[in-house]
């Protein structure tokens, strides 16, 4: 066990995705969703006393939002199973920072630990010499399959050279990156409709979704994206108006400006515009970056409060 899961009671050995995945994802249906008032009260004994069984509880009813989100990863020719693993140990590292105090559900901030997880196993599989240590390049591997998506050409092999600048453009990487990028990943995808096991009736598919919709998972995510509105819009605040012009143009527009556009209209080279554009990127990130940091040490609000008790 790690030491950002010490002290966690660790699942138990019947209750893990290597020995037989079908049987895995079955039992795991078994734990029941928590209500809001069952959770607080369960997230505070772990907090306040360390009550192991309260956390491992929390855990568990967690684990069929671990596998959804692990089964949004199979593009990269790793196994499931494995994927499932990591997630389970970003789900036990958010219950023990968890503060129930603040107003939250313990799905909306599991998910940012839930992938975070998962991706550092992903980028740990993959040689760096294959994908490349930059951000921008590891913003292009967890992208590329959902653009080529949006381009309905997920099963095409080489893109078109629209396609490839169009991405290029998006993203802020050379093209030449977008190129290698697409080869590495084009290992074929598994079908949906494939069976669990080789005897059985039961498809990949079957395990996608829930029997009823989750609505703390969808709770988590809208929760999520305004977060993440909300902190963007207050980092923009903190550029020039020229910085910000430019990186919205760049990047935070459906249709992305070229370079030669912009250098136009201000009136300065290409490399100008991009060296602004990358300053500013900076400086939003850092921006964001402190505001997380601030936001995990303040002390929770009056009403953040009110509204947890009141569950």
């Amino acid at each position: 066990m790690s030491a950002a899961t010490a002290n966690l009671p660790a699942l138990p050995s019947s209750l893990t995705p290597e020995g037989n995945l079908s049987r895995y994802l079955s039992e795991i249906r078994k734990f029941p969703l928590l209500e809001p008032q069952e959770e607080f009260m369960l997230a505070k004994r772990w907090r306040e006393h360390g009550d192991s069984k309260a956390a491992h509880k929390l855990v568990t009813s967690h684990l069929r939002l671990v596998a959804k989100i692990a089964m949004g990863y199979r593009g990269y020719g790793l196994p499931v199973a494995e994927l499932i693993s990591e997630g389970n140990v970003g789900m036990m590292q958010a219950v023990k920072r968890f503060d129930p105090d603040r107003g939250f559900r313990l799905a909306t901030y599991a998910m940012w630990w839930i992938r975070a997880s998962i991706q550092e196993y992903i980028l740990h599989s993959w040689s760096l010499v294959k994908m490349g240590t930059t951000a921008a390049q590891k913003k292009l591997f967890f992208n590329l399959r959902k653009l080529k998506g949006q381009m309905q050409a997920i099963e095409e092999g080489d893109l078109s050279p629209e396609q490839v600048t169009k991405i290029a453009t998006r993203l802020g990487v050379p093209e030449e990156e977008v190129v290698n990028m697409n080869r590495r990943l084009a290992a074929p995808d598994s079908s949906l409709n494939a069976p669990v096991k080789a005897e059985g009736d039961m498809e990949w598919q079957d395990w996608l979704v829930d029997d009823s919709p989750n609505q703390e998972a969808r709770l988590g995510e809208s929760q999520e994206l305004n977060q993440r509105k909300h902190m963007l819009a207050a980092a923009l605040k903190q550029l020039t108006d020229r910085e910000r012009h430019i990186i919205v143009e760049r990047r935070l527009v459906d249709e992305p400006k070229t370079l030669e556009d912009l250098s136009s209209k201000y009136g300065i080279s290409r490399e100008r515009v991009r060296q602004i554009e990358v300053r500013a990127f900076d400086k939003l990130q850092k921006a964001m970056k402190n505001m997380v940091v601030e936001a995990a040490q303040r002390p929770p609000t009056r009403p953040a409060v009110e509204a947890a008790g009141a569950r």
